[in-house]
């Protein structure tokens, strides 16, 4: 699953957290919903924009036949895993490493026609949030890493051991909603430098006043998502895909899109209301779906879930 809120719960203290990466379960969220709305026919094409462990795209490929699945993940680490787990499913699986904001691009290098639905998955994945190397959690020490990309150049130690205190103000306060934004910037940067998770949480805790916690959120919360939504670019990322993909469904096709914050589902929401006012397609999702009590007793990190689905509009068979 993909979520924002795995951290809001009490972790545990930094002794009873192991100094090796577990083995890590991905439990993907609305696997059900998913399929339902994407209607997966035998002989769909579809693509899985951020495959993660896989867990949506196993549901899909058990439903193909002479169908098709393109996964896409920028976590090298991500294809690997999911490309293991799927791999029983031979040529019905095609994956490839990219941001979902290139979509068009990615789809067309594959050389597959237009597709019968997409279905993105936003935000983290255990796979990343489970390993402390990654540099995600504030429970595990690790290195300010959190770059879903390896390959890109921007961290989290970049941003917090040499941005100015206004512009770390503003990425608190922009990407994680942070009300103590600007206290907390002032008292990372009088403590500079960093190098781990913990010390960075440790810093921002101190500066958060306590009644702040109030809703059981870790005092960390909020700064920790807020930089890795700069570092990763994320929401960025998220508006380019939302411009791009309905240009590689065919008429009909179908889009679905899980997202576990405001800042995510907003757009989404904004974007198939345009694409409703301009006739580019329909909202099949009067009222955004959550999960059920029953999966979220099996699986807590679904809690924040949301699902919105829509259909293009326009008639015409799949070339």
């Amino acid at each position: 699953m993909h979520e924002d809120d795995a951290q809001c719960e009490p972790g545990p203290s930094e002794s009873q957290v192991p100094n090796h990466a577990a083995k890590v379960v991905h439990v993907s969220v609305l696997v059900r919903e998913s399929l339902e709305f994407l209607n997966v026919r035998p002989d769909g094409i579809y693509i899985d924009a951020t495959l993660g462990g896989g867990g949506h795209s196993q549901e899909i490929l058990k439903r193909l036949e002479s169908g098709r699945l393109l996964g896409l993940d920028r976590d090298p680490k991500a294809l690997e895993v999911a490309g293991a787990r799927l791999a029983g499913f031979g040529d019905k699986l095609m994956i490839q490493h990219g941001n979902f904001a290139q979509i068009d691009a990615l789809h067309g290098a594959s050389g597959l026609p237009p597709v019968d639905g997409v279905i993105a998955d936003l935000g983290l994945s255990s796979i990343q949030l489970d390993d402390a190397s990654r540099g995600f959690s504030f429970n595990q020490a690790g290195p300010l890493d959190m770059r879903m990309d390896p390959g890109a150049e921007l961290t989290a130690a970049d941003l917090v051991n040499y941005a100015d205190e206004r512009e770390l103000a503003d990425i608190f306060y922009k990407l994680g909603e942070e009300r103590h934004s600007r206290r907390i910037a002032r008292a990372i940067v009088k403590a500079r430098p960093y190098r781990f998770t913990t010390e960075l949480a440790q810093v921002v805790t101190r500066a958060t006043p306590s009644r702040a916690g109030l809703h059981q959120i870790h005092p960390a919360t909020r700064s920790f998502m807020a930089l890795r939504l700069a570092v990763n670019g994320e929401l960025e990322n998220l508006e380019q895909f939302l411009n791009k993909v309905l240009t590689v469904l065919r008429p009909g096709g179908r889009v679905v899109v899980l997202s576990f914050h405001s800042l995510e589902d907003r757009p989404v929401k904004q974007a198939f209301r345009r694409w409703q006012d301009e006739g580019l397609a329909t909202t099949l999702t009067r009222k955004v779906v959550r999960p059920t009590e029953e999966e979220v007793q099996v699986n807590p990190r679904a809690r924040s879930a949301k699902l919105r689905a829509a259909e293009k509009q326009g008639v015409g068979s799949r070339e």
